[in-house]
């Protein structure tokens, strides 16, 4: 059995090596019933949630809701203290997920000013802390992600902190918190990482197709693929990464694209409700690029208040799009 066919394990879960990873207000509960009509055994992540949010009964009723065939779910959260985080874990574990994520790699700035995300990584004694806070009351597996570093880099110091402290597998984003999403992910950290610790490590951040997935495997020797920005308007990408992995073409033609940005946009309203149209269109640019006019779409898309509407182009498109056929 080669590399590609066989499965990551984390805890006493396995799962194909590419992973959904989480990105803000992208990949919620439409998106990933979306991705699972292409992909049903892949873990996904769920967006990041506070933990406070998640212990609060007004913020647990939205935090939590999502449908039981969504899984296999990694749910992700971030933390500040060890406030909050029992209540959390007691409600996301009854809620049916199958794995929590703390993220400690998270950039944004209203994030690392509570002392969230890639923050944590600036002070060892306060994440070590709140890991074994989570190891302690958390009977399914726990991973945590995490980036090059803070201001600098110690990603390996981190990583050895987090097996140490019981995880069970860790996602690398091998960027500093002051690059963002910028420069060119530092596969050789990312290698050093792998070698320093015996659990699982996913490597997340610069993986957009089959290609660059095996050029990073062979400069890192990782465990598995966490695919973000890459799935955007992709919901196909998982299964076409592991399509190509085992030497499979894999093609998504213009017709089959505007269908599912249709089943998309319905998922949305039906989760929603009339708020759907306004959160679909900043998914809409993604299903319409490369196509004649797209720039025209999609400004008449993204502006127009008519679901219905809205709704007909995207299935006009399919129309138009459909392959030639026979007599």
């Amino acid at each position: 059995m080669s590399y590609w066919t066989e499965k990551i394990t984390i805890g006493n879960l396995q799962f194909p090596r590419f992973i959904g990873g989480p990105l803000d207000g992208i990949t919620d509960s439409p998106f990933r019933q979306l991705v699972r009509t292409f992909s049903q055994d892949e873990l996904l992540y769920t967006e990041m949630r506070h933990v406070a949010c998640v212990a609060n009964d007004k913020g647990a009723a939205k935090a939590l809701f999502f449908q039981q065939n969504e899984r296999p779910l990694n749910y992700q959260v971030a933390a500040n203290k060890i406030e909050y985080i029992a209540r959390a874990c007691e409600r996301i574990m009854l809620a049916g997920v199958d794995i929590v994520d703390l993220n400690i790699g998270c950039p944004a700035k209203n994030v690392i000013q509570s002392g969230s995300g890639s923050a944590l990584m600036a002070d060892p004694s306060r994440l070590e802390a709140i890991l074994k806070e989570f190891r302690k009351l958390l009977s399914i597996p726990f991973t945590v992600k995490i980036r090059a570093g803070f201001k600098c880099k110690n990603a390996i110091e981190i990583a050895k902190l987090a097996q140490d402290c019981g995880a069970d597998a860790i996602a690398i984003h091998p960027r500093l918190q002051t690059q963002r999403f910028e420069g060119r992910p530092d596969y050789e950290l990312t290698a050093q990482v792998k070698k320093a610790v015996s659990i699982p490590v996913i490597v997340s951040g610069g993986i957009v197709n089959w290609t660059t997935a095996r050029l990073v495997y062979e400069q890192t020797g990782v465990d598995g693929y966490l695919i973000g920005r890459g799935i955007w308007g992709k919901p196909w990408k998982l299964q076409e990464l592991q399509e190509n992995s085992i030497g499979r073409k894999f093609d998504v033609n213009v017709a089959t694209t505007m269908a599912y940005a249709r089943k998309h946009l319905d998922l949305m309203i039906e989760y929603y409700g009339k708020s759907g149209l306004f959160n679909f269109r900043k998914h809409l640019p993604l299903y319409l690029r490369g196509l004649k006019d797209a720039s025209i779409l999609r400004a008449e898309l993204v502006t127009n208040p008519c679901i219905n509407q809205v709704r007909d182009t995207l299935s006009t498109l399919e129309k138009a799009y459909l392959p030639a056929t026979s007599d």
